[in-house]
């Protein structure tokens, strides 16, 4: 935005300031009053300490400058492209929104099994369902706007650029602070030889801007955002081919699960590439031609870009500011979020820490219940639930697999979903509950696949939290039928 920077701010924190309170009574002030306007000149300058500066409106950026409002701070929130950040804006809201119209075509596709007959070829309008997706984001982004400004937020548009641990300039304007926090968040990696051009090229942010479905869309990438978008336009009714480098597809995630995930892909007529390392994408007349390191060609209408993202760590003045990075350009933070620099921040997925908006949001907490003294617990990542949003979902809290099988000591076991009533009234027919139990019997972790596993992973992750043992899960009752069944069955039978 070069020099324009646009600033707004509610009369909300002024209205409450002690040192106009001061002046009114001035005239009037006895000797004890006058040891008393002392105080109030010395709670005013104590308050003048409390600037708080952020430099990006993400998750991270937004929930801290909630906190540090609500615990009497000044605070500024500078953001480049939009509340919300690319959360909001070109990530996890336009990604999940797309993924619910997917899921709703998808149950359409599996009532056969349920009986019903007549429903015909339904398929979606990408243009219809696009617009839809980049409105619910536009307005999650004004929401956050106006939440921030009846708070009494500064909400400053522009870039921050860091000058020094204590002052941020954007634009012509400069900021001080005495705390600063950077939750600028990170975008989408590119390869060399496979630039995105917003038409047959493409990455995550990129998509939302399609108004006809591909014929056929090549997704390079099988991490979570490969496979996330895999799934939704598959179910969408585009033919999909998912390019992976890895032995299977969801190479961080649960291996069971992984396995589950990619056999209803490939039964489902997704073409599932493994073990193929995508060298290059170039244009043809009227598609895309990805090129496989070992010589291989996979031929497409369009070409989705799933390989991972970068930190927003550059240019932005944290080497100034005295802030270490890791090699991967990540910012170095403890568990309350500090960096390297006396009184500077940071949070989100800037950082490096667990890419989760759930994480960034907690993480900006835990920063200014830190820098303005109030009760703050180091971050716990063993207590973050997660969720791959497929069909079906794959959901995870705690202790994994992969510990377990490098040594950890844990009990295991695993229910199919297919045994539970409810999953074969509803025609479900993958997914499973996984639970993992010290030896003493408590609850360490879980996997859940299944549909909606976002949902049915919080009692596993309230278990974990709260150190309950698989007894006292079991002895919890249930509804029957339902899917949760499933889990106190699986906590029944790791019972010693």
């Amino acid at each position: 935005m070069g020099d324009r920077v646009g600033i707004r701010r509610s009369g909300r924190a002024n209205a409450r300031s002690p040192s106009r309170t001061f002046i009114l009574f001035a005239p009037v002030l006895t000797a004890g009053a006058a040891c008393r306007s002392a105080l109030v000149r010395e709670n005013d300058r104590v308050s003048a300490k409390t600037r708080i500066v952020i430099v990006g409106g993400g998750p991270g950026g937004y929930e801290a400058a909630l906190v540090a409002t609500q615990l009497g701070a000044e605070v500024t929130v500078i953001e480049e492209n939009g509340l919300g950040g690319a959360a909001v804006l070109t990530d996890v809201v336009p990604s999940k929104t797309l993924i619910a119209t997917a899921d709703i075509l998808a149950t359409v596709g599996d009532s056969r099994e349920l009986g019903i007959r007549g429903l015909g070829r339904v398929r979606a309008d990408l243009g219809a369902v696009n617009r839809r997706v980049k409105g619910l984001a536009l307005a999650q982004s004004n929401d956050i706007r106006q939440r921030l400004e009846n708070e009494g937020v500064r909400v400053v548009e522009g870039r921050g650029v860091l000058e020094g641990p204590s002052r941020v300039r954007v634009g012509a304007h400069t900021f001080e602070a005495d705390t600063l926090m950077v939750s600028t968040g990170a975008g989408p990696r590119e390869l060399p030889d496979a630039r995105p051009d917003g038409e047959r090229v493409l990455n995550w942010t990129q998509v939302y801007d399609l108004e006809e479905l591909p014929e056929k869309l090549i997704v390079v990438g099988s991490g979570v955002t490969g496979a996330e978008f895999a799934s939704a336009y598959h179910a969408l009714g585009a033919q999909v081919s998912l390019v992976s480098s890895r032995d299977r597809v969801l190479p961080g995630e649960d291996a069971d699960a992984a396995e589950v995930l990619e056999q209803v892909f490939r039964r489902g007529g997704m073409e599932v590439l493994s073990r193929s390392r995508a060298q290059g994408v170039k244009r043809t007349d009227d598609g895309v031609v990805v090129t496989l390191a070992d010589g291989r060609t996979v031929e497409g209408s369009h070409c989705l870009m799933a390989v991972g993202a970068v930190p927003n760590t550059s240019g932005i003045g944290l080497e100034s500011a005295g802030v270490t990075l890791t090699a991967s350009g990540h910012i170095e933070v403890d568990r309350v979020s500090r960096t390297t620099a006396r009184g500077v921040y940071a949070a989100g997925d800037c950082t490096g820490v667990f890419p989760l908006a759930s994480v960034a949001a907690m993480q900006g907490r835990k920063a200014m219940w830190h820098s303005l003294g109030d009760a703050v617990s180091p971050l716990e990542l063993r207590l973050v639930s997660s969720n791959v949003f497929t069909s079906p979902e794959i959901a995870t809290v705690g202790v994994t697999q992969a510990q377990v099988d490098a040594g950890l000591e844990a009990n295991v076991m695993k229910l199919p979903l297919a045994t539970n009533p409810r999953a074969k009234m509803q025609g479900i027919h993958d997914g499973f509950i996984k639970l993992f139990a010290s030896p003493s019997g408590r609850v360490l972790g879980g996997t859940v696949v299944a549909p909606r596993a976002s949902e049915l992973i919080h009692p596993v992750t309230l278990a974990v939290s709260t150190r309950l043992t698989v007894d006292e899960v079991a002895s919890a009752f249930t509804v029957y039928p339902s899917i949760s069944g499933s889990l106190a069955e699986v906590a029944r039978q790791l019972h010693s």
